[in-house]
């Protein structure tokens, strides 16, 4: 049967045999040119291939399974999201596939918003709520203060915000809040607060939410002279986009890529759902170009912490492995991989 939900996404149920839930899985939540792929696997050894199983004549010789199917026609089973025929058939018959990166692999999160900004809850809420995950750590990265509608931190603030967190780490056990914002890179490549400032910080993450206008040249070389500062870290949603509602800005994210992997820099999947930004083709060009990245909620809820899901799917698209993502380390190996 078919449901057509209230935001008129149609929603297809299949019922199937037991027998058949294996290829009827693969069948129906594969890409199509992956499937392509395995049903011409299938032809060559003289089978068929569909959504009711693998077929020698009218015998079905697999099907119950995804696992067995791949094992019958010569490969390694094959993580939804890397189905793509992309490559990853060719890396299933060497056993050479990653081992993706999971949601238990994360340690903390390195991009969140309090009420000191546009967030909805206290530096301490949002600390209790990180540790009840099970985090070793949390970044609180509330806004600077060139975005007024928001309240940004001014150097003072951000000065007073960083004597609270040293406040509340004096009663957590086995976590810390991390001393972060996320400042501005404003049009002519500086960064938006005093570098007297962003240098006590134990984390920056930067990014672009003005000028989004700019010709690809323009807006690419802004980003190449911000991640010059001494204390630029996070690249934060690279493209800008926002999914239906807003296209990336023209940026060269290989130059930035390149830049990133000469400066020490880092960039960001961002884990909401109308971002999901970096994209899972860019992500896997930032991994091989031995760029590490983040993935971050940019959380101004207590459950937005929950969005981290959405990006860490993002990075198993991009075949991402857990020593490829920043916030997989503890915060002392954290520290040493951020200092410039």
């Amino acid at each position: 049967s078919s449901v057509l939900l209230r935001n008129n996404l149609q929603v297809d149920l299949r019922v199937m045999q037991e027998k058949s839930y294996g290829a009827a899985l693969m069948y129906f939540t594969g890409s199509k040119s992956h499937n392509v792929a395995l049903r011409q696997r299938a032809i060559d050894k003289g089978w068929k291939m569909n959504e009711y199983g693998l077929y020698e004549d009218e015998k079905q010789i697999a099907g119950k399974t995804e696992q067995e199917i791949y094992k019958k026609i010569g490969l390694s089973y094959i993580e939804p999201e890397l189905r793509e025929n992309q490559g990853e058939i060719e890396a299933s018959e060497k056993n050479a596939l990653p081992e993706l990166i999971r949601l238990k692999d994360l340690r903390g999160d390195l991009h969140t918003h309090t009420s000191a900004t546009d967030g909805k809850f206290t530096a301490e809420e949002m600390g209790k709520a990180a540790q009840e995950k099970g985090y070793d750590y949390l970044a609180l990265s509330d806004h600077s203060k060139h975005l007024t509608m928001v309240h940004g931190l001014d150097e003072k603030r951000l000065n007073e915000q960083m004597e609270e967190i040293d406040r509340l780490n004096e009663n957590f056990k086995n976590f810390r809040l991390l001393k972060s914002i996320e400042v501005d890179i404003l049009e002519d490549g500086s960064l938006d607060l005093e570098e007297e400032t962003l240098k006590k910080l134990d984390l920056v993450t930067c990014s672009i939410h003005s000028n989004f206008k700019l010709s690809k040249e323009k807006q690419t070389n802004r980003v190449l002279k911000a991640m010059d500062h001494p204390y630029f870290n996070i690249f934060a949603h690279p493209t800008g986009r926002f999914i239906g509602d807003r296209d990336p800005y023209e940026i060269d994210l290989e130059k930035i890529l390149k830049k990133a992997a000469e400066n020490r820099c880092y960039l960001e999947i961002n884990s909401q759902p109308h971002r999901l930004d970096l994209k899972d083709n860019h992500a896997k060009m930032a991994m091989e170009m031995g760029v590490k990245l983040t993935i971050s909620t940019d959380a101004h809820t207590k459950t937005n912490l929950d969005l981290i899901r959405f990006g860490v799917s993002q990075a198993r698209r991009a075949w991402l492995k857990k020593e490829d993502v920043l916030n997989t380390y503890s915060w002392k190996e954290l520290k040493k991989l951020i200092q410039k």
